[in-house]
């Protein structure tokens, strides 16, 4: 009977640390458990809600640098078309100032022509004079030779 009063001892001691286990230490590893399930299950939903959050602000950073390439897009065009109005009124500044010296020019030339003419007048006065006073060999009066000079580049 030894064996099977031993094993009854054995069973009414596993009885007592079944009892003990569920009654005292059982709820203490279920509640820790559960904690633990709990952080975890935390854990999880702060990790997919970061990851939306990720995924949002990936989605908001694309449309800035989508925004921002359209923005340097359009400073580059107005630039551009600011250069083009910049060489436009350039070229139309320098057509003007070429047209304004042609025009001075040209009125110069006619200036230099008009004082090459009456030169040239008085000179064929001096040479008509001197071939006539070589012809008449005499001297003909000074006051009558200024009013005939004059007379000729008058009718030249």
């Amino acid at each position: 009977m030894d064996i099977n009063l031993t094993f009854l001892g054995q069973m009414v001691s596993f009885a007592i640390l079944v009892w003990f286990t569920t009654k005292f230490i059982w709820p203490q590893l279920n509640h820790a458990i559960e904690e633990r399930q709990k952080k975890v299950a935390d854990g999880l939903a702060a990790a997919e809600k970061a990851r939306a959050e990720l995924k949002d602000a990936d989605a908001k950073v694309a449309a800035e640098i989508k925004q921002a390439r359209q923005q340097a897009a359009e400073i580059i065009e107005r630039a551009q078309g600011q250069a083009n109005q910049i060489v436009d009124k350039a070229r139309a500044e320098a057509t003007a100032e070429a047209n304004r010296l042609k025009a001075n020019a040209a009125e110069e030339i006619v200036s230099m022509q008009q004082r090459a003419r009456e030169e040239l007048r008085g000179w064929v006065g001096r040479l008509a004079v001197q071939g006539a006073e070589k012809i008449v060999q005499r001297e003909i009066d000074a006051s009558a030779h200024k009013a005939m000079l004059d007379q000729l580049v008058a009718e030249i």
